[in-house]
Order: C-alpha cells, then sequence, then structure tokens
C-alpha cells in the first residue's frame, strides 16, 4: 500500500507558485542586454524551485516528500524572487578582466556611482581601472574611482534605496540594515579621456 495521496489544492498552488518563481529567476535576467548572467542567489532558488513544483505537483509523491516541500517553500521561493527582482529594474555590465560584473547603478549630479564591499573591488582591481560599461544598451569606457566617503557611501545607498523596490523590500526584511555596511565602498564612473 502506497503512503501517496491525491494532492491538496494548497500543493497545487505552492507547486504553480514555485513553478513560477523557478521560471521568474532564470528568464527576468534575460531582459538586459549583454551576457547572461547566471542569476546568482536566483540560480539556487530557481533550482531548488523547480525541485519543490515538481514534488508538488507530480501524481503519487509520498506524503512525507510534499509536507518537507510546503515546508521549504517559503524559503526557496523567497531566493528565487529576490534573484529576479534584483534584474527586474536597471541592471549595468562592467566588463572587469576577472569577470562581468552586473551591478546596480545610481546617477547624482551628473555622475555613475556604484557601490560594493571592498573585496569585491580588490577582487577585481577595479580602482583605477579603465573598463567598458554596457548601460542602456551602449558600451562606452569608463574609469572607476573608489571614493573613500563616508557621505558618499550613504548617498550612494539612499539612491539605490529610492531606485530598487528589491533593496527597499531588502531593507524591511532586514537584509541591508539602514545603511552602507562598514566593508562598503562607493565607486565614481568617469568617462575615459
Amino acid at each position: 500500500m502506497s503512503n501517496a495521496r491525491p494532492r491538496s489544492i494548497a500543493a497545487s498552488i505552492v507547486g504553480l507558485l514555485t513553478l513560477g518563481a523557478g521560471l521568474a529567476a532564470f528568464l527576468v535576467p534575460l531582459q538586459h542586454a549583454g551576457p547572461y548572467g547566471i542569476p546568482g542567489r536566483g540560480l539556487i532558488g530557481g533550482l531548488a524551485c523547480f525541485a519543490i513544483a515538481s514534488v508538488l505537483l507530480v501524481r503519487g509523491t509520498p506524503s512525507i516528500a510534499r509536507a518537507a516541500a510546503l515546508v521549504a517553500s517559503p524559503f526557496v521561493l523567497f531566493f528565487a524572487l529576490y534573484g529576479a527582482l534584483a534584474e527586474l529594474e536597471e541592471v549595468v555590465v562592467l566588463y572587469a578582466p576577472t569577470a562581468d560584473l552586473r551591478l546596480w547603478i545610481v546617477d547624482s549630479d551628473g555622475e555613475e556611482w556604484i557601490s560594493m564591499p571592498r573585496s569585491k573591488a580588490q577582487k577585481h582591481d577595479l580602482d583605477g581601472a579603465k573598463l567598458e560599461l554596457l548601460r542602456g544598451g551602449t558600451v562606452r569606457c569608463v574609469v572607476l574611482r573608489i571614493v573613500d566617503d563616508p557621505l558618499a557611501n550613504r548617498r550612494t545607498f539612499d539612491l539605490r534605496q529610492e531606485k530598487y523596490a528589491v533593496q527597499r523590500l531588502g531593507g524591511m526584511l532586514g537584509m541591508f540594515g539602514d545603511g552602507p555596511g562598514p566593508d562598503t565602498i562607493t565607486l565614481r564612473l568617469d568617462a575615459c579621456e
């Protein structure tokens, strides 16, 4: 005798939600020009969503597996949706020698700014680097300059908070805190001469 029973309406609904979130994690990044960025956190969340959707939607799945999938689904949905939402708004591509970096960007007083952990900037040797930037379908040369200024870090954080809904959502969930972290740096993107 099998301990599988017909799936419930809740399992069907959650299964369809996880299937949709998994697809979004992979499809939303396609809207941006440039190389397809493997969706980072969204990759894990997207793949896990597909696994949970299959457990919840396939007939004959054991009840214990469905219960485990239902318990795990909120966490998996969060990662997949976060990955998709992070790519929903403007994303630029900075072509560093070590990687194609997909980043959020803000504008202030006619200048372009990005922020990231100092370790990431050091890993990709960005300070003073002359690189290509893809923004709005146009590739152009920029020189990156680290601006060691807490006020610039705060301004960039606040501008990202205004521009990117997913950062506001992450802030409400405690992911970004109420300001830039101690390791956060701001980089100004100057046009190449």
